[in-house]
C-alpha cells in the first residue's frame, strides 16, 4: 500500500519554472531558516489544487460533521481528497470516520496520513493521543508548530482538495492555518439558525475579511426537524437565520441542512452520513449544500462569486417556506397598500405543495411598517403585483425576497408559478 503515497517526478522549488511564485525568493527581513520552512510547506501545498477551511464562530453547530461529510462526498465523486483536523483540543474527525486507534506511520522522511476508502487521506492530532481521554494543554506557539508540521511533514501527495476542519472561534488555529496557506480558496462557514449562533458567525465572517480569506459560503445546519411521520417541519432552533445573515453580509448561502437523528447515529458509529444516508431528505439537502464546492475549479473558473444582494435565491434548502400575498376580494392585490388581508401560505420546498394557509387582516398598516411586521410572522417570500424601489429595499433589509405576480390571480396559482420559476424578481 505504501506506493500510493509516492509522488513521481515531484516538482521542487529548484525545478519549478514559475516566475511569480512567492517561494522562489526570500522575503525582506525573513531569516534563512524561516524561508526554508516556508518553502517546505509550500512544496506540499503546490501539489494540492484546492484548499478549503471549514470554520464557525460558535461551538456545537456541527462544523466537524459538515467537514467530514464534505470530504467524504468529494471522495465519493472520485476526487482525491485530504482531510486535516486542526482542532487540537477537541479532535473528533477520527471518531466520525471510525478511525480511532489507528497508528500514524512514516516512510522515513514524512508522516503518512491514514487512508479512508479509496480517495480520502486523513490526519488529526487525535491519531497521536494514547486515548480519547487525553487532554492537550498547549499554548499558541505549540499549536502553530504542530499545524505547520501537519502541512510540512505529512505526505499528502497530489490532491484535488484539502479540507481543513478548524476549531470554533477566531483564535490561534484558524489564524495559523490562514497564515500557512495564504493561497487557500476560501472558507465554508457553518452556523445554526438561532441568533446566539448567528451573531458569533458574523464575527467569523469579519475575521475572514480581515485576513483576506474568501468566504465560499454559509451552511445553516440543524435547520428544522422533519417529522418522519407527517413530514411537517418543527423549527427546533428556528430557521432562516443563517440565510438572512448571509444575505445581509453579502456572502453566498449554500443551503440548509435539517436535523436528522440518523446523523447522530452515523457519527457515533463512525459511518459518514453522506455515504450511508445519501438518499434521505437530509442527505439530499446536504448534497445540494455542497454542490458548488464539488464543482470548484473544474472548468478553471473562479470559485463561487457572491450573487448580487437583491437576487439571492429564496427557494433553496428544504423544509417549508412561508409566503405572503396581499389580497383584495380573495385575489392578489396590485399594490401592497391595497391589500385588505394577507394570505400566509406555508409550502413544502421539496414537494412544491401547500401545507398550510392562514388569512390575517392588514389592520390598515402603513406600507413602510409592513416589512418588519411580515418578518415577525416568519415570511420569507412576498408575492405582489408591483412594488416601489424604496419599499423593495425595506423588504430586502428584512430578508424577504419579492416576486412579481399577476394581480387578480388566485393565491394558490401564484404559489404554483413560484415553484415553476415563472414569477420574475421585483
Amino acid at each position: 500500500m505504501e506506493e500510493q503515497f509516492v509522488v513521481e517526478n515531484e516538482k521542487t522549488c529548484e525545478t519549478c519554472d514559475s516566475q511569480t511564485c512567492p517561494l522562489k525568493s526570500r522575503n525582506p527581513q525573513e531569516a534563512q531558516e524561516e524561508f526554508l520552512e516556508r518553502q517546505a510547506v509550500g512544496r506540499r501545498m503546490c501539489q494540492i489544487k484546492h484548499k478549503i477551511l471549514v470554520l464557525s464562530g460558535k461551538g456545537g453547530v456541527g462544523k466537524s460533521t459538515v467537514a467530514v461529510n464534505l470530504a467524504v462526498a468529494l471522495a465519493l465523486s472520485k476526487r482525491r481528497v485530504g482531510l486535516l483536523d486542526i482542532d487540537i483540543h477537541g479532535p473528533s474527525v477520527p471518531r466520525l470516520l471510525g478511525l480511532e486507534g489507528r497508528p500514524i506511520e512514516s516512510n522515513g522522511e514524512a508522516l503518512l496520513p491514514v487512508q479512508y476508502g479509496e480517495n480520502l487521506k486523513v490526519m488529526s492530532i487525535g491519531f497521536l493521543l494514547k486515548s480519547r481521554e487525553d487532554a492537550v494543554i498547549w499554548r499558541g506557539p505549540m499549536k502553530f508548530g504542530v499545524i505547520k508540521q501537519f502541512l510540512r511533514d505529512v505526505e499528502w501527495g497530489e490532491l484535488d482538495y484539502l479540507i481543513v476542519d478548524s476549531p470554533p472561534g477566531t483564535g490561534d488555529e484558524p489564524l495559523s492555518i490562514a497564515q500557512l496557506i495564504p493561497e487557500a480558496d476560501g472558507a465554508i462557514v457553518v452556523t445554526t439558525p438561532q441568533e446566539v449562533a448567528v451573531a458569533d458567525v458574523r464575527r467569523c465572517i469579519g475575521f475572514c475579511r480581515q485576513i483576506n480569506l474568501r468566504v465560499l459560503g454559509v451552511i445553516e445546519n440543524m435547520s428544522g426537524l422533519v417529522c418522519p411521520y407527517c413530514k411537517t417541519t418543527v423549527e427546533v432552533f428556528k430557521s432562516g437565520g443563517g440565510k438572512r445573515m448571509a444575505r445581509e453580509m453579502g456572502v453566498p448561502f449554500l443551503g440548509s441542512i435539517p436535523i436528522d437523528p440518523q446523523i447522530v447515529d452515523a457519527s457515533d458509529a463512525g459511518t459518514p452520513y453522506a455515504q450511508t444516508f445519501s438518499a434521505t431528505e437530509t442527505g439530499r439537502a446536504f448534497q445540494r449544500a455542497i454542490a458548488p464546492i464539488l464543482g470548484l475549479g473544474l472548468a478553471d473558473t473562479k470559485p463561487l462569486e457572491p450573487p448580487a444582494p437583491d437576487r439571492k435565491a429564496d427557494d433553496e434548502g428544504c423544509g417549508t417556506v412561508r409566503m405572503a400575498l396581499p389580497l383584495v376580494a380573495g385575489k392578489l392585490a396590485a399594490q401592497i397598500g391595497q391589500g385588505e388581508q394577507f394570505a400566509l401560505i406555508d409550502a413544502d420546498r421539496e414537494k412544491k405543495t401547500i401545507v398550510g394557509k392562514e388569512l390575517i387582516a392588514a389592520n390598515d398598516r402603513q406600507p413602510g411598517l409592513l416589512p418588519r411586521w411580515l418578518r415577525e410572522h416568519g415570511v420569507e417570500v412576498l408575492i405582489i403585483g408591483s412594488v416601489g424601489r424604496q419599499l423593495l429595499s425595506m423588504f430586502e433589509e428584512q430578508g424577504i425576497a419579492v416576486r412579481i405576480g399577476e394581480p387578480g390571480s388566485e393565491p394558490e396559482q401564484m404559489v404554483t408559478r413560484y415553484f415553476e420559476g415563472t414569477l420574475p424578481w421585483a
